[in-house]
C-alpha cells in the first residue's frame, strides 16, 4: 500500500476529468521520480492558475482584463466565433485559419431548460455595440450543441448580421476539443450561412 500523502495525491488526480485511478497512480509515480526543482515548478504553476480570470469581453481565460485574442488589434474585430468553452478556442486557433474574435458561452442549452448561466445576453450586447458583421456558431455537433445554435440563430437573426455554422466536416456527436486541425480547418472554411 502507498503512503498516505501518495494516496491523497492519487485521489486529487483521479478527481480530474478523464483521469481514472490507474492513470492517477501513474501520474503520481511520474512526479515522485522528478527532482525537487521540477516538482516545485509544477506546484508553482498549479498555484498560479488562481491568478487567471475570465476575459471581460469574450469569457476566454485571461491574465488581464482582456485575453490575448481580444487585445490583439490585428484580429478581425467584426467577426465573432461562438464556442462552448475555452478549450474550443485552442482547437480552432491551432488551424491558423480563423482570425476573428471569440465568445465563450460557458456550456450549451440542455433539453430540459435554457441555462441562465450561459453568456448569451453578453453575446447579443457585443453584436450591437461592436458592430459585428458575422457570427460563426461553432457549438459542438451534438443534440445540445445544435439546439443551442438554433436558439442563438433565432436570437441573433433580428440583429441583421450574417450567421454561419461550421461546415459538417465534423461528425455528429464529436467534440471540437478532440478534432484534428485539418478537419477543423475545413469546417471553418466550408461554414454555411444559416437562413
Amino acid at each position: 500500500m502507498y503512503p498516505k500523502s501518495f494516496q491523497k495525491l492519487i485521489k486529487n488526480f483521479s478527481d480530474l476529468p478523464s483521469i481514472g485511478p490507474k492513470h492517477a497512480e501513474r501520474l503520481v509515480l511520474f512526479l515522485f521520480k522528478k527532482n525537487l526543482d521540477e516538482i516545485q515548478e509544477f506546484a508553482d504553476n498549479l498555484l498560479a492558475i488562481k491568478n487567471l480570470r475570465f476575459c471581460r469581453q469574450c469569457h476566454n481565460i485571461a491574465e488581464n482584463e482582456l485575453c490575448q485574442i481580444c487585445a490583439n488589434s490585428r484580429r478581425d474585430h467584426k467577426t465573432i466565433c461562438v464556442v462552448e468553452d475555452p478549450l474550443d478556442i485552442i482547437s480552432i486557433e491551432r488551424t491558423h485559419v480563423y482570425q476573428g474574435l471569440y465568445h465563450v458561452l460557458g456550456g450549451v442549452i440542455t433539453a430540459s431548460e435554457k441555462d441562465a448561466t450561459l453568456k448569451i445576453p453578453d453575446l447579443l450586447k457585443r453584436i450591437g455595440e461592436e458592430k459585428i458583421t458575422e457570427v460563426i456558431l461553432a457549438t459542438n455537433p451534438t443534440t445540445e450543441g445544435d439546439m443551442t445554435a438554433l436558439y442563438l440563430k433565432r436570437k441573433i437573426h433580428p440583429l441583421g448580421v450574417k450567421i454561419t455554422r461550421l461546415g459538417r466536416g465534423l461528425s455528429t456527436g464529436a467534440d471540437l476539443e478532440y478534432a484534428d486541425e485539418l478537419t477543423l480547418s475545413e469546417a471553418l472554411t466550408n461554414r454555411k450561412e444559416l437562413v
